[in-house]
């Protein structure tokens, strides 16, 4: 039992170091990597692909970490159901960015919307608390303090709301523009301009000043149209025709337009997309190299036009795994440094996957679930799982037993010849003769058999008395009277408690090195 219990043991220790620590190694150790420093045809070797590392900037895109509150769940507000929710949403998202993204030593890193679930419902003290745990999270009070890291953030429908709600409630946008800064800016990346726009109104009235600004914000930073490539940064992805495919790295089904607006000033409250129209005006004004959106919260790879221009949009999924998306994710983005012919050669991006926490819970509970049960059958069915084992080599050993003696029955048929022999009524009989041997081989021969002969009845008076013994019957009374003085429920009992040992060892052991895991992750680096 104790045996078993070490065995248990080791096997939730390996399993909780992985789901818990090494899971969100993996991105940075083996299955993604900066687009500059991949492998390809032309480049001749390692070094020459880490000498050009300095030539771009290295760009990580983190999407809707809608982090929860008491707007995501139907639950109290406050309540240990929330809080226990939120915690290990939290924990993964954290656990996501330092050990994940940050592990890639980005210079930049972009947040593409929705911090908040309900953003532009809490109040400002639910905000700020909030805002606390987002800090915490993405590690921004350490970031900004003591590292190179710049840091850019474009607003999302959650974090200010739609048109209906931005336009009417104008101290919610400045609340998040004091913290995140303007809704509507242009950054040079190295070589690459990036130009981030308010897409929540976009598709307002013509005559609201949000939409209005936004608007105008676009007009002025395409008027320089041969300038650096372009890259467009928007929280709404832009217009793409029902049923889209999003290509391999969707997990969900596709999500098709849907716009709400106001009944009577034609507000919107509501939008999947950015409209058509307002899509063609954008595309034909700025005429972006790429395109980076989220909102949709899955990962879609679609190709717009502008000018007969193919455009790349990249909707990023959510970095959550609470937001629908078994799959989270985030993105690397290449920007050059140099001057490049295309503004395609200027941009290059790899959509990076993080661990699927539900699967590594659900994995949990079947662990769970086989641990019980091996320490509720393995103490009462011990001897006879053993004596099945001994069975089960037994029956091995007699197939290769069979398997031996019909070699050697072929062997002694190729050892013998036949004569013919006719008898007095003129009938021919075969007669089995042994082939001619040396005397020598026939001595040796003779021993052994002779020697086989002694070792049988050896066996067969050692077999006696052990047969004799299983039916002997004061044997029998014996075990019987064992049986009979073990009542079932003393027997149910001695089960529990014996599984009961082994759940206790097992716990001591894990529980500590788990949250040992946890501390390590949720404290401030």
């Amino acid at each position: 039992m104790w045996k078993m219990s070490v065995f248990l043991s080791i096997i939730w220790a390996v399993n909780l170091l992985y789901g818990e620590w090494f899971a969100f190694l993996i991105p940075s150790l083996s299955t993604c990597s900066w687009p500059h420093l991949q492998p390809s045809s032309s480049s001749s070797s390692l070094l020459n692909e880490v000498e050009n590392g300095s030539d771009y900037v290295k760009i990580a895109v983190v999407a809707d970490p809608q982090l929860m509150d008491k707007t995501s769940l139907p639950l109290a507000p406050k309540s240990l159901a929330l809080e226990i929710v939120q915690f290990y949403t939290d924990l993964y998202m954290r656990r996501a960015f330092v050990s994940s993204v940050l592990a890639f030593n980005p210079d930049v890193v972009l947040f593409l919307g929705d911090y908040f679930d309900g953003g532009y419902i809490l109040s400002d003290q639910e905000w700020e608390e909030s805002l606390g745990r987002f800090k915490h999270i993405f590690n921004l009070n350490i970031l900004r303090k003591n590292s190179n890291i710049k840091l850019y953030y474009i607003s999302g429908n959650h974090d200010i709301g739609y048109e209906n709600v931005n336009s009417r409630n104008p101290e919610i946008v400045k609340r998040h523009e004091r913290e995140f800064g303007g809704s509507n800016f242009k950054v040079t990346l190295g070589k690459v301009d990036f130009i981030a726009i308010d897409s929540q109104t976009l598709d307002g009235h013509p005559q609201g000043k949000l939409t209005s600004e936004t608007w105008d914000f676009v007009k002025n930073a395409s008027q320089d149209i041969y300038s650096n490539p372009r890259v467009l940064l928007t929280h709404i992805p832009l217009y793409r025709p029902d049923f889209t495919p999003c290509g391999p790295h969707r997990s969900s089904p596709i999500v098709n337009q849907r716009i709400y607006r106001d009944g009577q000033n034609q507000e919107i409250w509501y939008q999947n997309y950015v409209t058509k129209n307002s899509t063609e005006v954008l595309l034909d004004l700025v005429r972006p190299a790429l395109i980076l959106s989220g909102h949709d919260h899955d990962q879609c790879t679609v190709t717009h036009m502008s000018k007969n221009v193919p455009v790349t949009e990249q909707t990023v999924g959510t970095i959550s795994w609470q937001q629908g998306n078994l799959y989270p994710s985030f993105m690397l983005i290449s920007a050059t440094n140099n001057s490049t012919t295309t503004p395609q050669d200027a941009i290059s991006t790899q959509l990076c996957f993080l661990p699927m926490q539900t699967h590594i819970y659900l994995w949990y509970l079947s662990l769970f679930v086989m641990t019980l049960i091996t320490v509720l059958v393995w103490p009462a069915n011990e001897v006879v799982i053993s004596r099945k084992l001994g069975n089960i080599m037994g029956n091995i050993k007699n197939i290769y037993s069979s398997f031996r003696s019909a070699i050697k029955e072929k062997n002694e048929d190729e050892n013998c010849e036949y004569e013919e022999i006719w008898d007095a009524e003129g009938s021919m009989h075969l007669i089995k003769k042994a082939k001619k041997v040396s005397s020598t081989f026939v001595n040796e021969s003779t021993s052994i058999e002779r020697g086989n002969a002694v070792m049988r009845s050896k066996v067969r008076k050692q077999a006696g008395p052990e047969g004799d013994a299983s039916t002997n019957p004061d044997v029998s009374i014996y075990v019987g009277s064992v049986r009979a003085n073990r009542s079932r429920g003393k027997m149910v009992i001695w089960r529990l408690l014996r599984g009961l040992r082994a759940i206790i060892v097992v716990a001591a052991i894990n529980v500590p090195l788990y949250v040992l895991l946890v501390f390590k992750d949720w404290i401030d680096k």
